[in-house]
């Protein structure tokens, strides 16, 4: 029972942890340097990260930012290397796996000093993954799921040009949360609302194809 839900309970620990950490932090926002508190308009997940807030005081919600970050890479992990197995295709199967996993790895250190780095590293492995897993997705019966793969490297990819360039920047910490509410969304649904039986016939398929081309 543990480790059919252990996707779903890591995600729940990294988002109490998360805004327990929100509720620890003592102020100072892109808005304003001397506002009191989280402001989820305003400030970035990334600020509850460091020893100090954006107004100087003490971070006391870093040590909650970090193992919030820390369940959140391992239940996402979890997730490539569980929906890496309902892949029928070995090539595909591994990169699925490998991707994902090594990728949250990278995540993860995003609560680092290193974190501009990490998150265009993290990003490209993530978005890698998710590309390779839409492309699936694509090609089953899964018309709901269609839309969400799509949805989500859409918006991923806004927020990441949003980040890059600084345009709309004030926008960038909501669309930060949006992301992450999509993400969020998509890989439970995947988790728990696909099974391999949903990909078989990809397999199927392409061996039909290479049989039937050797008969020619």
């Amino acid at each position: 029972m543990l480790k059919k839900y252990a996707v779903l309970l890591g995600i729940t620990i990294a988002i109490t942890l998360l805004v327990i950490a929100a509720a620890c932090y003592p102020g100072g926002s892109q808005a304003d340097i001397k506002s009191i508190g989280y402001s989820w308009r305003n400030n970035y997940i990334s600020n509850l990260f460091g020893d100090k807030a954006v107004n100087g005081a003490h971070n006391g919600g870093r040590f909650w930012a970090v193992a919030g970050m820390f369940f959140l890479s391992a239940a996402f992990a979890l997730f490539f290397l569980e929906f890496s197995k309902k892949i029928p295709l070995k090539g595909a199967s591994k990169i699925i796996k490998w991707v994902g996993i090594i990728g949250m790895v990278f995540t993860f250190l995003i609560a680092t000093p290193l974190h501009d780095i990490m998150v265009m590293i993290a990003s490209t492995m993530f978005l890698l993954g998710i590309f390779y897993i839409t492309v699936f997705v694509l090609k089953s019966r899964l018309h709901v799921f269609k839309f969400l793969c799509v949805g989500c490297m859409l918006v991923f990819y806004a927020t990441l040009f949003m980040y890059g360039f600084g345009t709309y920047r004030v926008y960038l910490p909501i669309m930060q949360k949006v992301t992450f509410t999509v993400i969020t969304i998509l890989i439970v649904g995947l988790e728990y609302f696909t099974k391999r039986e949903d990909f078989q016939h990809i397999k199927a398929g392409r061996s039909g194809s290479n049989e039937a081309a050797s008969n020619l």
